[in-house]
């Protein structure tokens, strides 16, 4: 039994700078809050914050460029109101030509056509 101890012990003290590489390395590499691991993950994280930055700021000069547009032509306003909220004038009929599955509450759309009337009069 106490050869055996004697032989792991020799080959413990053979091949010491070996075993505290790879235990370093492991520490470093997997083990550690500041692993490898941990950096790669870090840095796919960055790179999906700045592809969602990237996204917001176009949506910000689409919306920049469209408040422009409304502070520019008066006539927008009702061209969004169109075509976004199917508002019409009293003598106009619309009709909704969609290949959308989505349906539109013809209800809800003159419930908020009249409270809008009401509130601007």
């Amino acid at each position: 039994m106490n050869t055996k101890l004697n032989m792991i012990l020799r080959l413990v003290a053979h091949y010491k700078y070996l075993i505290t590489t790879v235990v370093g390395i492991a520490l470093v590499g997997f083990l550690d809050e500041n692993s490898l691991l941990m950096h790669v993950r870090y840095r796919l994280r960055i790179s999906e914050l700045n592809d969602q930055i990237e996204m917001y700021n176009e949506r910000n000069e689409a919306a920049t460029r469209e408040l422009r547009e409304l502070r520019l032509h008066p006539k927008a306003i009702e061209k969004i109101a169109r075509e976004r909220y199917f508002m019409k004038a009293d003598d106009e009929d619309i009709f909704i030509l969609s290949t959308d599955a989505q349906r539109i509450d013809s209800d809800k759309i003159r419930q908020d056509n009249e409270q809008l009337y009401q509130t601007n009069q």
